[in-house]
């Protein structure tokens, strides 16, 4: 439990990130079975950190998620397996859930450790899963600077720690809780109950199927409008249509091994689970709507849809389609490229040797072996072409000797031995 950020240590580390944050952060809501206002349900899976996005559950996150909730949700359930984090964000989060009309249920779906002990043991009611476990311990940070600084830093931190002991002192009462924080403190699911930081141990099922929580999808979350079933039907068809992800695949019956057509003999009555899910995705918030006006509901929606273009083929994140001639014309520009540029290395080595030649440092006989040094290492070459005293080498032809050597060739001949002199 930190009082601060601490930089680029995220909890995820060197881990793959997950595909989609509904993988440790969603919310959903579902008709209350007792038939009166809703219930919602919030996964609190990762480490609570102020950054937010990947990094973790932010208090912010957490504000959006709770502001999208419609005005019928009476109860949240909160749903906590979190390592902890930052100790002002659980706060912060803790004190949102507080402030929410609905009342809040914490669960321990694994572990409650550090700052997620706080929010879980701060919640009107909290429960612990079967075989979870809770830790609490004095929170830490990092500081720099001289002694003046560190013994400040201690005073916020016994400052910090009272805010926490106040939390597991409003719930469980009177403790040695200084104690229990220093010698970081783990307890069982029952340990938990016994000690008064929970209240009991049982199993919390779900308000109904997860849908990924987000200001995208808010509107999904809205009452309906409305009092008759069309009103109804026409608010869903909106919303769907808004918050569609893609093309609906058209509807196939199962195919069967039986010869002939199948013939079925009663109506089917459609499970609980299964209306839940379609009220849901629709809109639909009448608990009491007949099976036969929630398919008549579908049925129109796809109705609808079914001239809806196809969504465009998906990419691999990082990357764009191009047309092939695009590609090729890329493809030929780069080419291209590539054949300035060698020539621009060409025309600076040729350079070289026509400066040596001007200056008198080389023979024309020796030109071509400086040129193929050139390009085999073109700065230890350069470096013995400027080591040459200029004008040793005659520019203009003055005569013909068919023994004397040069002094250049002479200098030519030491650094290749095995060269013909001229």
């Amino acid at each position: 439990m930190t009082n601060q950020s601490t930089g680029a240590n995220r909890f995820w580390g060197s881990h793959t990130p997950p595909k989609s944050k509904a993988e440790f952060f969603d919310a959903i809501t579902m008709p209350s079975p007792a038939g009166e206002g809703a219930i919602a349900t919030i996964r609190l899976y990762g480490p609570i950190d102020s950054w937010g996005g990947w990094w973790g559950i932010s208090a912010s996150d957490v504000s959006d998620v709770l502001d999208a909730l419609p005005d019928s949700v009476t109860r949240i359930i909160l749903r906590i397996n979190s390592p902890g984090g930052e100790v002002f964000e659980a706060m912060s989060i803790l004190n949102m859930l507080r402030a929410h009309k609905a009342t809040v249920l914490g669960v321990v779906d694994g572990l409650a450790a550090s700052a997620g002990s706080v929010i879980a043991v701060g919640c009107d009611e909290t429960v612990m899963s079967p075989g979870t476990q809770m830790m609490i311990h004095s929170p830490s940070t990092i500081v720099w600077g001289n002694a003046a600084d560190m013994r400040k830093e201690a005073e916020v931190l016994d400052s910090v720690e009272e805010s926490i002991i106040s939390i597991y002192r409003d719930k469980a009462g009177e403790s040695a809780w200084g104690e229990l924080l220093s010698a970081e403190t783990w307890y069982t699911a029952q340990q938990a109950v016994e000690t008064g930081l929970a209240d009991r141990v049982a199993v919390v099922k779900d308000a109904g199927e997860t849908s990924t929580a987000g200001a995208e999808d808010d509107d999904l979350l809205d009452p309906l409008e409305g009092d008759t079933v069309e009103d109804k039907y026409q608010s869903a068809r909106a919303r769907l249509m808004k918050n569609r992800t893609g093309a609906i695949a058209s509807v196939q019956t199962p195919s069967s091994t039986e010869p002939g057509n199948p013939t079925q003999k009663e109506a089917l009555a459609m499970s609980d689970a299964l209306k839940a899910g379609l009220s849901a995705r629709l809109g639909v918030t009448d608990a009491e709507i007949s099976d036969d006006d929630l398919l008549a509901a579908v049925d129109e929606v796809l109705s609808e849809q079914t001239d809806t273009p196809a969504a465009p083929a998906a990419t691999v994140p990082g990357t764009q389609l191009i047309e092939d001639n695009v590609l090729a014309q890329m493809r030929a520009d780069a080419a291209a490229g590539r054949e300035a540029r060698e020539q621009q290395i060409r025309d600076r080595r040729d350079g070289v040797i026509k400066n040596a030649l001007k200056q008198g440092r080389i023979s024309a006989a020796s030109a071509p072996e400086f040129r193929a040094m050139l390009d085999a290492n073109e700065e230890a070459a350069a470096k013995v072409i400027d080591s040459l005293a200029p004008n040793t080498v005659h520019v203009e032809e003055v005569g013909h000797s068919d023994t004397l050597t040069s002094a250049d060739d002479s200098l030519y001949g030491s650094i290749f031995p095995t060269a013909k002199e001229a």
